[in-house]
């Protein structure tokens, strides 16, 4: 990746940050845990590696799709979503709110943008080889992206969708684990610990790359390596839980926590005029 792209690529996952934490913020309340874990995936894979996202025309049958299966990570998606003109940013001051079209699930049926609706944990990888399968069949030469949970992996269908995606080998299906070992009631190694979880999707027939889930350069490069794959890929991202907000940052509570005014206008610099 050139120097120009990999600032630009920085600065704009900071950007979208600063726009979560916000969103939450404004709120009160929210999974900032997870939103700031997944930021560097979801920068590198709509601002250099989506092929077709266009907020103009969202739903055209040759666009990449993007699957937030760890749902609670909405509005990670939301505020790349509203950066790339899908709906006004004035939107992301309306998160949870009664009648909003920002739920704290994502829910393709309120938010432009939304490829799949995520609710129960585990569905979304389902719904992605789904998809995979779909475009293969009717030769959309589309790529699927789907971002799981660690915590999310204990659920049994997403190693029934993960031994699918293996067998059928769905090498158009991009799978993104966001493996920052903790779950809303503590640390994988004191629930059900997931490791060695690059070894799980192997056995499965994956192929597997194993990345620091906020080098920008190493994500870019192992999306690049599994569109040369021929099979179902997992990309581990190596996460810190938080990243990125200094007062969530590995913070035992930080899974869904409050946020106040003072807390996300010192974060992010935003200061009334």
């Amino acid at each position: 990746m050139d120097a120009s792209k990999l600032q630009f690529l920085t600065a704009k996952a900071r950007q979208l940050r600063d726009d979560a934490i916000e969103t939450i913020g404004t709120f009160g309340v929210g999974h900032i845990g997870g939103v700031m874990s997944v930021m560097d995936a979801l920068t590198v894979i709509y601002y250099d590696k989506a092929n077709n996202i266009d907020p103009r025309h969202p739903h055209r049958p040759d666009r990449d799709r993007v699957v937030m299966s760890k749902g609670h990570a909405g509005p990670a998606m939301y505020a790349v979503l509203a950066d790339l003109g899908f709906f006004p940013k004035e939107w992301l001051k309306t998160l949870n709110l009664n009648g909003t079209n920002l739920p704290s699930h994502c829910d393709m049926n309120k938010t432009p943008g939304i490829d799949m609706t995520a609710g129960s944990l585990g569905q979304g990888l389902s719904a992605a080889a789904g998809m995979a399968l779909a475009a293969k069949l009717d030769g959309n030469p589309i790529t699927v992206y789907c971002i799981i949970g660690d915590g999310e992996s204990q659920e049994g269908q997403i190693w029934e969708a993960s031994m699918f995606a293996g067998f059928r080998r769905l090498n158009n299906l991009i799978v993104m684990l966001d493996y920052n070992k903790m779950q809303l009631d503590g640390p994988l190694s004191d629930i059900n610990d997931l490791s060695p979880a690059a070894d799980k999707w192997k056995a499965f027939g994956f192929y597997v790359q194993e990345v620091d889930g906020h080098d920008i350069a190493a994500i870019a490069d192992a999306i690049d390596n599994a569109k040369k794959s021929d099979r179902a890929n997992m990309i581990v991202l190596n996460t810190v839980k938080g990243k990125g907000a200094s007062f969530a940052e590995s913070a035992a509570n930080c899974h869904s926590m409050s946020i106040s005014e003072e807390m996300w206008r010192k974060e992010t610099g935003r200061y009334q005029a």
